[in-house]
């Protein structure tokens, strides 16, 4: 026979359907872009696995000094590989960009083509899809690159730059600033100027390993160095043009499950104090079931029925949602970072379980649990509704306050476990807002910074000293040495030696000091005293410096010392240098001896480029925060309405105005939500930079200082606040239509 209990469930949804709709959209949609971001996920990575075999992805590339003849490559050849010419040149471009741009490649490295045609003509291009996109530029569109006019005929992507860094050592890329391009042979050939003699290698046998990899290019690298001038050499598994893009789709992977199931207890302990609500609510019926020969597994059954429907029915639309919407928003996020090439949606029934079956079983046992140890009570005590674990519970004696006061700490006191649901939903709810609202002071604040502390307007770095004619300008030196941490990635670190009294940096280093940078010592715990080892990027030789002093320059990680003492450490002669120092543009060097030039613009590409592709996401946290306040406020504050429905209608009979009853009532929820509010804010402030700091670690090379503006506090504050008074505005209209009948209906 049917179990008549059943019919019961529809009256419940029906009588609580406002409740179990928020939560059921809340989960459906946490459910859905969970989903969507796995399975996007998880289809970009198998596309960009795909790319190293469908398009020839090198296995590495090296740039000489000048153009070597084709017996020097006979003989790096017979070191079981073979090298394609991939020279390149780089022009200005609009919005004061640099476009590299590529002779059309058919060997290695090939193009994928996104929209369009391929160049055909002297005057066509091909450009980046993702710099294009950024600077709004369109198939069809005329161009100027480098003086020229140029007709852009398609939108491309590099397989070997699928991150837009221009120079590998930079701690992030700038698909803003810099972007890739093609042209035909005749086209390429067309431009004058400085030709960067850049050649990639594949193997005749890759190494499976990262760790073969690595031996390999070490060993070929032996090889380069004794027979041209190398400079630069980025083997492919230390490229981070290829391998930014890879980690980064890889690494959100968990951090989308740890949130979906953070979210999912919070919730199933919603549905478990909801639950418990009820089962006191009814515990009369319950009683009279029990004595009527219902066993206990059958309410259980009963009460853990209408929960976990609504999180599998919730899982099955959030994952046809997922797989619909939030698919094509979280691939959009990562063709708005990265320049990927054409991807193709793939199924990933693991998605499914991770989003759908474990949520189901999570809710399943958190239900079970409570509901279980309320059922354990005999009928008689649920019929005479002495649902009360402690026999003998005598009231907490209260201090002499006002009534006002005390009735509601004991309406607080009576609504304990629910209210440190609560908190802990709050806490979780604050920690997603303060990411959210932090990051883009933090990267302002962090722009504010290097500007503030720029040595120079310009800052040249020179393949050999050249001097200048400018009487302002000033020299230093500059090297680059790689970290030697164990637990860390290998990183490079800028070496400047400053001129003493020097113009451009304030306290420059005196004879034997040793400085690092704030950033430096902050991503590896470095503190005053310390002595840092420090190795050459293509020698075995290392370095050890002891630091004399911290200095605050947030541009870069790097080391300071006197000029003099540079020049001894690196064995240089004496009066040694290669950069200047200059608040003008300096315009008597030749191009072709300036290795690189800093500018406003090269010292805040990391913030441009977060802004730019992570700006969206920052909002999607004040989203999902507010949407958790808002469910977790409604829940509670109307659980804590509901057990006081009799006591609510009594007070009315008694002459109480509405006013006064929700000052009696909502406004002891209110307080409880500022309490969470105050109690949490400095624990989420504690939470996330525990979670910061290594997050950072691993990020990218270079450092942003963990900063929070005091102004996110309060407004953390008056958002929950008003999510509150939102939600007690709409049961306080509920509230309002509570009749006085109901004390009077009450025989018990």
């Amino acid at each position: 026979m049917k179990n008549p209990l059943y019919k019961r469930l529809f009256r419940e949804l029906k009588s609580d359907f406002g409740k179990y709709i928020a939560i059921f959209l809340f989960l459906m949609l946490t459910i859905g872009f969970v989903s969507g971001a796995l399975v996007a996920g998880s289809s970009m990575i198998t596309t960009y696995n795909e790319t190293f075999h469908k398009y020839q992805i090198e296995d590495g590339n090296f740039e000489l000094s000048q153009k070597v003849d084709q017996k020097l490559i006979n003989r790096l050849e017979k070191e079981k590989l073979t090298i394609y010419n991939n020279f390149y040149k780089e022009k200005s471009s609009i919005n004061n960009s640099t476009i590299r741009i590529f002779e059309n490649r058919e060997k290695i490295n090939k193009v994928c083509l996104m929209d369009g045609k391929m160049p055909k003509k002297v005057n066509e291009i091909g450009i980046d899809r993702m710099y294009a996109q950024n600077n709004k530029i369109s198939i069809r569109d005329n161009i100027k690159v480098g003086g020229k006019t140029l007709k852009v005929t398609g939108l491309i992507a590099l397989p070997d730059y699928s991150a837009l860094f221009s120079n590998n050592n930079d701690s992030m890329f700038d698909a803003v600033k810099f972007g890739t391009a093609i042209m035909t042979k005749e086209g390429f050939c067309q431009w004058s100027g400085k030709t960067h003699y850049s050649y990639s290698w594949i193997y005749d046998k890759t190494p499976s390993s990262e760790t073969g990899k690595k031996k390999r290019s070490d060993k070929f690298l032996k090889v380069l160095v004794q027979h041209a001038v190398v400079e630069n050499y980025i083997p492919e598994y230390a490229n981070q043009a290829i391998h930014f893009t890879g980690d980064d789709l890889g690494g959100d992977r968990s951090m989308y499950i740890v949130l979906l199931y953070i979210l999912i207890v919070i919730i199933a302990f919603m549905f478990a104090v909801t639950t418990n609500n009820t089962i006191s609510k009814e515990s009369g019926v319950i009683g009279t079931l029990r004595a009527s020969g219902y066993t206990k597994g059958e309410i259980i059954r009963h009460y853990m029925l209408l929960p976990t429907m609504l999180t599998v029915f919730a899982g099955i639309l959030g994952n046809i949602t997922g797989y619909t919407f939030f698919k094509n928003f979280i691939a959009n996020l990562y063709y708005s970072s990265y320049s990927l090439t054409t991807y193709h949606t793939r199924w990933n029934g693991n998605a499914f379980i991770l989003t759908t079956v474990i949520p189901f079983f999570i809710v399943l046992a958190i239900n079970y649990l409570t509901i279980r140890r309320k059922m354990s009570l005999s009928p008689i005590r649920f019929l005479r509704h002495d649902l009360s674990n402690h026999r003998k519970q005598k009231a907490v004696p209260l201090p002499r306050f006002k009534f006002f006061t005390r009735f509601r700490i004991r309406i607080m006191l009576q609504n304990l476990p629910g209210y440190l649901t609560l908190l802990i939903g709050v806490c979780f709810a604050n920690v997603l807002l303060l990411f959210g609202m932090m990051m883009t002071p933090l990267l302002n604040h962090y722009k504010e910074e290097i500007l503030k502390n720029q040595m120079a307007a310009y800052q040249y770095i020179l393949k050999a000293p050249i001097k200048t004619n400018n009487k302002k300008a000033e020299k230093y030196a500059v090297t680059s040495l790689q970290t030697t941490f164990q637990q860390y990635d290998s990183e490079e670190i800028s070496i400047y030696g400053i001129t003493s009294k020097s113009r451009y940096v304030k306290n420059s280093p005196k004879k034997n000091e040793v400085e690092i940078s704030d950033g430096f010592a902050d991503k590896y715990n470095i503190k005053k005293g310390d002595i840092i080892t420090l190795k050459e990027k293509y020698k075995n030789k290392e370095y050890h410096l002891k630091v004399t002093k911290i200095r605050n320059y947030p541009a870069s990680l790097c080391v300071f010392m006197n000029l003099k003492k540079f020049n001894q450490t690196f064995d240089q002669k004496k009066g040694y240098y290669n950069g200047w120092f200059s608040n003008k543009k300096i315009k008597d060097i030749d191009e072709q001896w300036i290795q690189t030039t800093i500018t406003k613009s090269t010292l805040t590409k990391t913030t441009r480029q977060l802004e730019h592709s992570m700006g969206s996401v920052f909002y999607l946290f004040h989203v999902v925060s507010a949407a958790l306040y808002m469910i977790l406020f409604f829940v509670l504050a109307k659980v804590v309405l509901e057990k006081n429905i009799l006591s609510i209608s009594m007070v009315k009979i008694l002459g109480y105005e509405n006013k006064e009853i929700r000052r009696l009532y909502l406004r002891a929820t209110a307080i409880a939500v500022a309490i969470s509010m105050i109690v949490t804010i400095p624990t989420s402030y504690v939470i996330m930079k525990a979670i910061y700091i290594p997050m950072m670690r691993n990020a990218f090379a270079g450092w942003l200082t963990f900063y929070v503006k005091p102004s996110i506090y309060p407004q953390m504050f008056l958002l929950g606040m008003i999510c509150y008074f939102v939600i007690e505005f709409v049961l306080y209209h509920k509230m309002k239509k509570i009749p006085m009948t109901d004390a009077l209906k009450n025989v018990e």
